[in-house]
Order: C-alpha cells, then sequence, then structure tokens
C-alpha cells in the first residue's frame, strides 16, 4: 500500500523524478529503458553516508549505460525511459522484495544508509522510485506503438578474480528469437566479436525484473543487453557501441516488416 502522509514521504521538492523521459516526441517503434542510468540519492537519505568514490563504482549505477540508451534513442528517433536514482537507492531491475534490492552490501562495500532499513522505509523507496518508473514503463508499452523494447545495462570486465570476455551480451529467457537476430546482426559487422548469450547473468524470477514482467508478460519482442563497462566508459566507446546497436536494431526491425 503506498504511503500517502506527507510526514512520511522520501522525496522532496528538491529531488527529481525518478523518470527521465529522453525523446518523448521519438517515433521509432522501438522503446529503450535504462534502469540503472543514475547515481542520485534523495536528499533525506544524505547520500546513503557512501563515499562519492563507492558511488562512482559499478555499485552505484551501470557506468556508461545512460549515455549509450540516449545516444541510441538520438539515431533511433526514438522514446527511452532511465531511472535518475542509484540502484543501491533501490534496484530497479529486481523485484522489491529481492536481498540486493536495497543491499547493505555490495561487491564488499558496506553501504550505511541501507543497514536495518524498517518496513516503512523500504516503502518509501519503492512507492516513489521503483513503481513510478515501472508504471511508466508498461502504460508505453500497452500503447501498443512498440514492436521491441530494450533494456540498456552495464557488466564489470570481472567479477572477483573472473574475467569475463564478452564485450557484448543478450540476457533472455522465453523470448531467445529476439536476442539471437540482435545478435547476428551485431556479428556480421564484427565477425570476431565473442558475444555473451545470457552470460555473464542468467535471467530469473527471484534477481530480474525487466524480462519477467514488462517482456514476457506484455508478449513483446524484447531482450536485455549489457555491455562490457570498459568498453562504454568513454565517449568515444559509448558513441560506437550505440551506433552498433542502433543498426542492428534496425536491421532488426526491418526483417519484422
Amino acid at each position: 500500500m503506498a504511503l500517502t502522509d506527507p510526514a512520511q514521504r522520501l522525496l522532496t521538492d528538491a529531488d527529481p523524478n525518478p523518470i527521465d523521459f529522453f525523446n518523448p516526441e521519438g517515433d521509432a517503434d522501438v522503446l529503450l529503458v535504462c534502469e540503472h542510468a543514475g547515481q542520485m540519492v534523495p536528499e533525506k537519505l544524505n547520500g546513503l553516508n557512501l563515499a562519492d568514490t563507492d558511488m562512482d563504482k559499478h555499485i552505484g549505477w551501470d557506468i556508461g549505460a545512460a549515455a549509450v540508451t540516449k545516444r541510441m534513442a538520438k539515431l533511433l528517433n526514438a522514446p527511452a525511459l532511465l531511472q535518475r536514482y542509484s540502484r543501491l537507492v533501490v534496484d530497479c531491475n529486481r523485484p522489491p522484495e529481492a536481498p540486493d534490492a536495497m543491499p547493505e552490501i555490495a561487491d564488499n562495500v558496506p553501504i550505511p544508509g541501507n543497514q536495518n532499513l524498517s518496513a516503512i522505509a523500504r516503502q518509501q523507496r519503492v512507492d516513489e522510485i521503483f513503481w513510478p518508473f515501472h508504471h511508466a514503463v508498461e502504460d508505453a508499452i500497452h500503447s501498443k506503438r512498440y514492436r521491441l523494447v530494450l533494456s540498456i545495462h552495464s557488466f564489470t570486465p570481472t567479477l572477483g578474480e573472473e574475467p569475463r570476455p564478452w564485450p557484448l551480451a543478450f540476457l533472455y529467457r522465453g523470448d531467445a528469437a529476439t536476442p539471437t537476430m540482435l545478435a547476428k546482426y551485431v556479428q556480421q559487422a564484427q565477425p570476431d566479436l565473442a558475444i555473451g548469450m545470457n552470460q555473464p547473468y542468467q535471467i530469473d524470477d527471484e534477481s530480474d525484473w525487466f524480462v519477467p514482467h514488462h517482456g514476457e508478460r506484455n508478449n513483446i519482442p524484447h531482450s536485455l543487453i549489457e555491455i562490457r563497462n570498459d568498453q562504454i566508459s568513454t565517449e568515444n566507446g559509448q558513441n560506437l557501441w550505440a551506433a552498433q546497436l542502433a543498426l542492428a536494431t534496425t536491421q532488426y526491425l526491418d526483417d519484422l516488416s
């Protein structure tokens, strides 16, 4: 149940809307989504008492993902819905009840502002950030104007000491055809590229939101796209990957026509 008492609200007038609706007039029939776009923290949470250097790491956001999403949106003339708050405030690609939706520790870094959260504190984040963002995504999909929805993420080059050799990856479950076709078009342009298919993660109901809830439940072609963040930490890399993925998306949509 939503918290309606103003005294119990988390976001103030000084805090931005969690939804960054980029290029809303774009007329392409693909919708872009970026759940881990931002690093913002509501004023009341005092930066989660976390060092800026930690917030700049992957634990705080998906490095480069927002920039790639916006560049793709421009190239495709597509609308994009990006979420402005740090994944540490509430992870908008996790079910709200997931253990790591508001982690007390992330990649061995303690998150002081997430320690011993009350039920009300958790509900504030869900009601004021998580649900408004996902309702916006659902409203866009339900408009029936899109033939494809893509979620843009980035991942770290290593996990612990284990290297991740894929510069690009596609995550999926029920809809394997869409990511397979997108990967084929990328591979045509870069024949030697190692593309991870359901690497370095796999989709499940317990730890994922976009694919099960927006893709599968709406029976719309979809894929979650992961780019290794060392590929898109610079403007040049962001431009290159946005162009490559926009081209593959255009080829995919042309094939559907």
